[in-house]
């Protein structure tokens, strides 16, 4: 794992202990800013900030950086009442990424926050399979059926569970293609628990 993975998992445990996840804004870009910048603080130049340049990945095109802020304001005035409406709101965020790089990792926080404090519910992340799960938020711009099936079925009231949390939070990394070397702890394949 490189120094500044590493660097930013240690933070996501410590966003979690120092239970300052607790402050931030929840369901807004504002929240999903500050745990991005909680995230890559000293590790990137932009960390927390909106990116103003165009970005694609495996040959799809994310939001045009031009429109990013006005895409922003919209995606955070979507509703989130109901389940379906959340994974909505998560893809269009998805589609918009709006950092340069740990859009991922942040944004299944930023998810995971809404879920919990609208539903009192958060994502099972450690039993949600990479592949499916790549593969799911691949479609969700045509169809987010299939997304919303595979996290409904991996959903837990456990909220407040330090070891599906912190699991949770080395699966995120996992399917970002970081593993932790030096630590048995880490079950990114999702098996050993």
């Amino acid at each position: 794992m490189k120094n500044i993975d590493r660097e930013s998992l240690e933070k996501a445990y410590q966003l979690f202990e120092s239970n300052d996840i607790d402050q931030m804004a929840i369901g807004t870009t504002n929240g999903l800013m500050q745990i991005h910048r909680y995230l890559f603080d000293g590790l990137y130049d932009f960390a927390g900030q909106i990116r103003k340049l165009n970005i694609s990945k495996g040959g799809f095109r994310f939001a045009t950086a031009l429109y990013l802020p006005e895409i922003l304001v919209k995606i955070e005035q979507m509703p989130e009442t109901t389940f379906e409406e959340i994974i909505a709101k998560y893809v269009e965020m998805n589609i918009a990424h709006p950092f340069m790089e740990g859009n991922g990792r942040s944004m299944r926080i930023w998810l995971d926050q809404i879920l919990k404090n609208r539903l009192q519910k958060v994502v099972n992340w450690q039993f949600v399979d990479k592949i499916g799960h790549l593969q799911a938020m691949e479609r969700s711009p045509i169809n987010d059926l299939e997304l919303r099936t595979l996290l409904k079925d991996n959903l837990t009231s456990d909220v407040n569970n330090r070891e599906i949390i912190f699991k949770g939070i080395e699966q995120s990394y996992y399917y970002e293609g970081y593993k932790k070397e030096d630590d048995s702890s880490f079950y990114g394949d999702g098996q050993g628990l």
